[in-house]
């Protein structure tokens, strides 16, 4: 069983003391991936100069261990960190991290891949971004979902 812990919180995060601390204590570790989301200062050609993220409590959590249960399925992991921010982000900020640690490269890459497109695709979280021409929602993109789709549903082992 992997071990995987999530968070969601308003509170800023170290993202290299993350990745540390989920490796520290586990000598089998032999690779660990990351994924760090930053909020940027521009989407769509405009600027944006900050951004505020929407969850729906409970659910939001139970949609993340169903996305970090199935890459402990798919591949043999050793521990998973998620943290996903919420509330006012500022142009550089981390929004979100994903940790992967396994015994080989490999399990670890495609796990991070897999758990960062699901997330981008199903779990419920709503930008809204505060730029010059005032506030708007960010919309879902194709590419989020044609990057979820390339993941076939595996074979139960």
């Amino acid at each position: 069983m992997t071990a995987t812990e999530i968070r969601i919180q308003a509170e800023p995060f170290d993202p290299a003391a993350e990745q540390d601390a989920l490796r520290r204590g586990k000598p089998q570790v032999g690779a660990l991936v990351a994924f760090v989301g930053l909020m940027r200062d521009i989407n769509d050609d405009s600027a944006v100069r900050s951004m505020t993220l929407e969850h729906y409590p409970g659910m939001t959590d139970r949609s993340l261990e169903a996305i970090a249960a199935e890459a402990g399925r798919r591949w043999r992991l050793e521990a998973i960190r998620i943290i996903h921010r919420v509330g006012r982000l500022e142009p550089e900020d981390p929004i979100v991290l994903v940790a992967v640690a396994s015994r080989h490269r490999g399990d670890a890459f495609r796990a991070c891949e897999l758990i960062i497109d699901y997330l981008k695709s199903e779990a419920p979280f709503w930008k809204k971004e505060q730029t010059d021409s005032g506030e708007r929602w960010v919309e879902a993109r194709s590419s989020d979902s044609d990057a979820k789709a390339r993941w076939k549903p595996e074979p139960e082992r």
